[in-house]
């Protein structure tokens, strides 16, 4: 079994550490989803919406490239950061692992 660490960022910067399985083939919006973070994810996860929003505070560099589809939602945002992605587009893997996110949501946060 291949887990790994994914920190996601509170309100008051302090992080919190969970254990997430890279052999179920979830992506991250899922994963935080079953966690009980307040994601919209109002589409479902197909890049048409942006209510799964995060910034990557550690780690962008270690995940896949941001497709045209994923980038034209991100560019709709308010709040875009150099390092924002859907987390609907990141699937779990090893490269993960220690990775940080905020949590931005509807866009609103």
């Amino acid at each position: 079994m291949s887990d790994i660490t994914i920190h996601v960022q509170n309100p008051d910067n302090s992080l919190t550490p969970l254990v997430a399985p890279t052999d179920m083939g979830l992506s991250l919006m899922e994963f935080l989803k079953g966690n009980e973070y307040d994601i919209l994810a109002t589409c479902g996860g197909l890049a048409l919406c942006a209510t799964c929003h995060v910034e990557v505070v550690k780690g962008f560099g270690n995940l896949n490239e941001i497709s045209n589809d994923e980038y034209g939602m991100l560019d709709t945002l308010p709040n875009i950061t150099d390092t924002s992605r859907l987390s609907c587009q990141l699937k779990l893997s090893p490269q993960m692992d220690g990775m940080v996110v905020k949590i931005w949501g509807d866009g609103l946060s």
